[in-house]
């Protein structure tokens, strides 16, 4: 695959990288990355993957642009309200860059559904802002045996974590179940400073650009959290021994995808 001479200028602070170079340049060209969730996180990494120039970006997301979501959903504009936010972000995609292909997916993420929708990428991107699907992303990447990056925003804090199989602990292994319902104030009544979903967004593109070029260090057994109002990360290292858990261990009690139930929210992604 030869580049035009258009792709040499537009990926060229790229090329010039020796982490990436041209033959990063195909890679990334070559891949494809499911964002789940076209909100808060998902704007910003589908916006930057796009640019980076990943060939394929699938975006699922059952819901329609709202006035209240661009305050920190940024592929969306104020003409977009009312529009499925799926396919407001593939116009944005597709204007940031006509190299990319954007698949859209207009449902919500179930059991059913979820490892058709995964089957085809090589790196997932969690952008839903509710416990029941974070959990069912996660054992449906484990079983699946795809690499993820999770993160969560609410205030003006923020996490993510990557998982990658057999090379450290899944979500599941850290959190183990979805905490009782009403237990954790949902995106509506806590509030989140629309920049954090800027911030951490941002990273959960750049691991997944790391692990399309191989380069670098994931975050494969460290949870990264960010305290804005401090402007402070703290990188915490996660338990090594994974055996013991329900999903990805050695004798899993978890084979079966769950649907737990949904708190009330405003959308999947934050």
């Amino acid at each position: 695959m030869a580049f035009t001479n258009e792709q040499i200028e537009r990926y060229s602070r790229h090329i010039i990288l020796k982490e990436v170079g041209v033959k990063g340049q195909k890679k990334l060209l070559n891949a494809k990355v499911l964002i789940i969730g076209a909100g808060g996180l998902g704007a910003p990494a589908a916006m930057y993957l796009a640019a980076a120039g990943v060939g394929t970006i699938g975006i699922a997301d059952a819901d329609e642009v709202d006035l209240s979501n661009l305050q920190r959903q940024i592929i969306h504009a104020t003409a977009d309200v009312g529009k499925a936010k799926v396919q407001s972000a593939k116009e944005t995609m597709e204007a940031i860059n006509p190299d990319v292909k954007v698949n859209t997916y207009r449902t919500f993420v179930t059991s059913e559904n979820i490892m058709d929708l995964i089957k085809d990428y090589d790196f997932v991107i969690d952008g839903t802002d509710n416990f029941p699907a974070k959990f069912l992303i996660n054992d449906a990447c484990v079983m699946a045996k795809k690499p993820f990056s999770h993160a969560g925003i609410i205030r003006f804090q923020g996490q993510l974590m990557t998982y990658v199989p057999g090379e450290g602990p899944c979500y599941r292994c850290v959190f183990k179940n979805p905490p009782p319902k009403d237990a954790v104030p949902t995106c509506k009544q806590a509030g989140v400073i629309g920049a954090m979903g800027g911030v951490i967004g941002s990273l959960q593109a750049m691991e997944a650009i790391k692990y399309i070029l191989g380069i670098g260090n994931l975050l494969t057994g460290y949870l990264l959290t960010y305290d804005a109002l401090k402007m402070e990360f703290r990188k915490v290292k996660l338990p090594s021994e994974t055996s013991g858990c329900a999903v990805c261990g050695t004798h899993p009690t978890i084979t079966e995808l769950i649907d737990y139930e949904q708190a009330e929210c405003d959308g999947v992604g934050l």
